[in-house]
């Protein structure tokens, strides 16, 4: 059986629900996948409910935004996690009240050269998601300004566009220690992505690690050749968990459901680590 270990739904910034999230990765042939929306584990009922029902694995998982000290960007998957732990919900609560402020911010700015306003964000939003940026690309995208999510973040929404505005996350190696604290796995999301923006320098993954950080996602599109070769040895030097995934978000993005992923003893080395279980079909 092969795992995916980083999906989204519009419980986040994702297209599908959680149900439908959880048909297409039976339909994909896969044994199971882990539900890792951004700041949120509300859609974790749901995906568990139509997993059992389909006779897949669920892993529990959510992904949290970082932001180091000079302003790079970082996520942090954290796998089987207490949700209810409450210095990470602070964190999330004061993260996702940001992400919003920094959305209508964008959109004010991007007002003055198109024709977008922040009733058209709202409306790519499923009720209670934080808006972030993927929703204000889905309204570029549906004013006919851009072709879709990626040509947004190649110019109009990029760190480097002169729209962006920053927003509040906690730093990455408090974020790791949180994730610890709530009995969650820590895993480095898409650590060499160098084409979404600056990657850390080698400090940051050793102060992560020296901080509880578990594992590396190796296998992802946006991390290059070299970055994989280097993570491995890092894995490899500090025994950390090699994970892979699709980083699906729907039709949103080019990502396919599976085209990474990982085996059964990855799922079976994060349970070992988690407060949580991991929900196996009862037919194991």
């Amino acid at each position: 059986m092969r795992f995916d270990m980083h999906t989204h739904t519009v419980v986040s910034d994702g297209t599908d629900t959680p149900t439908q999230l959880a048909q297409k990765v039976a339909a994909a042939g896969l044994g199971g996948f882990a539900l890792t929306d951004h700041d949120t584990t509300d859609g974790w009922a749901a995906a568990s409910t139509a997993a059992k029902q389909l006779g897949l694995v669920f892993i529990p998982g959510m992904e949290l935004t970082c932001t180091t000290d000079n302003g790079i960007s970082v996520h942090v998957l954290s796998y089987l996690h207490d949700p209810y732990h409450e210095g990470l919900l602070t964190e999330i609560e004061q993260s996702r009240r940001s992400r919003q402020e920094r959305a209508i911010r964008m959109v004010e700015r991007l007002n003055e050269d198109y024709p977008i306003q922040w009733s058209d964000v709202e409306e790519q939003c499923a009720p209670g998601a934080t808006i972030g940026r993927p929703h204000i690309a889905d309204a570029l995208v549906a004013a006919g300004i851009i072709h879709d999510r990626s040509e947004a973040f190649v110019e109009l929404l990029h760190p480097r566009s002169r729209y962006y505005v920053s927003h509040y996350s906690p730093d990455p190696v408090h974020g790791v220690e949180l994730i610890r604290q709530a009995g969650g796995v820590p895993v480095f999301a898409h650590p060499m992505a160098s084409k979404r923006g600056r990657v850390v320098p080698a400090e940051v993954f050793h102060d992560m690690i020296d901080a509880g950080l578990a594992g590396v996602e190796v296998y992802h599109r946006d991390n290059p050749p070299a970055g994989r070769e280097y993570l491995l040895k890092l894995a490899a030097d500090h025994d950390l968990i090699v994970t892979g995934s699709s980083d699906y978000h729907g039709y949103g993005k080019p990502n396919e459901l599976g085209e990474n992923s990982v085996g059964l003893e990855v799922v079976e080395r994060i349970d070992e680590l988690g407060l949580l279980d991991v929900h196996y079909p009862v037919t194991r």
